[in-house]
């Protein structure tokens, strides 16, 4: 986890919130060698504070399902299931799909342009295989359509899932050349909402994000070993 000194003249309590909640949305946290304990020392040096207001911003957090902070043993990002991560992507998938409908009938011209342009000009990353670069980009372009919808209602429900689907896709883009396929997944769901085809924008974002269900189903299996092993060690800490 990499972090930045916090300004004083920043809300102290929320700030820190909200850098460590950045910090963890930007770790790779289903990553096989992903080390999810947190070190309080290292991050409250870091960012150039006290022990407390640092250990307050860390109870929010688990409060808010980010953090398992173990008594004795440390604090430690939550990493999904197996069987969760399935119900989030049909959860995503569901959602997702409902705002390329209702972007395909009721979004701007201006954003659809937008959406093109981002789509074309982050496709270059994925041909040179700078998947960090363009992880980030996929992200990105998944909320230009939740925006585009112009349902915040939708915008909100997809929030509580993004940590979790952001982590997802990004260890997703580095298996079986998946960038490759997102990349020409994104510009037919752009075509599609370009031609004002709500049923079809509909179909192709729940597709491309099942694809994503059907990958994550057939090669994560370790996963679950791993969780299982993480909930023995929390059960003897206790």
């Amino acid at each position: 986890m990499k972090l930045r000194p916090i300004a004083t003249n920043f809300t102290l309590k929320d700030h820190i919130y909200d850098m460590l909640r950045e910090a963890i949305i930007n770790m790779n946290i289903y990553d096989k060698d992903a080390n999810l304990r947190l070190d309080e020392r290292s991050i409250a040096d870091q960012l150039g504070i006290s022990r407390t207001p640092l250990r307050e911003a860390l109870a929010r957090l688990e409060q808010d399902g980010f953090l398992d902070i173990r008594p004795r043993k440390g604090v430690f990002v939550i990493r999904k299931s197996l069987t969760e991560i399935l119900e989030m992507i049909v959860a995503w998938a569901a959602l997702e799909s409902m705002a390329a409908r209702l972007a395909a009938e009721t979004a701007t011209d201006a954003q659809i342009a937008g959406l093109r342009k981002h789509a074309m000009r982050h496709s270059a990353s994925s041909a040179r295989a700078d998947l960090s670069e363009y992880s980030e980009a996929n992200i990105k372009f998944h909320q230009m359509i939740l925006e585009a919808s112009g349902c915040n209602m939708l915008q909100v429900m997809a929030e509580g899932l993004f940590v979790h689907m952001h982590a997802v896709r990004r260890r997703a883009l580095e298996e079986d050349d998946r960038a490759t396929r997102s990349v020409v997944d994104h510009m037919e769901i752009i075509e599609a909402i370009e031609a004002r085809k709500p049923d079809l924008a509909a179909r192709l974002v729940r597709e491309h994000t099942m694809r994503l269900h059907g990958h994550v189903r057939r090669t994560w299996n370790r996963l679950d070993a791993t969780a299982q092993s993480e909930a023995q060690k929390k059960t003897e800490g206790s």
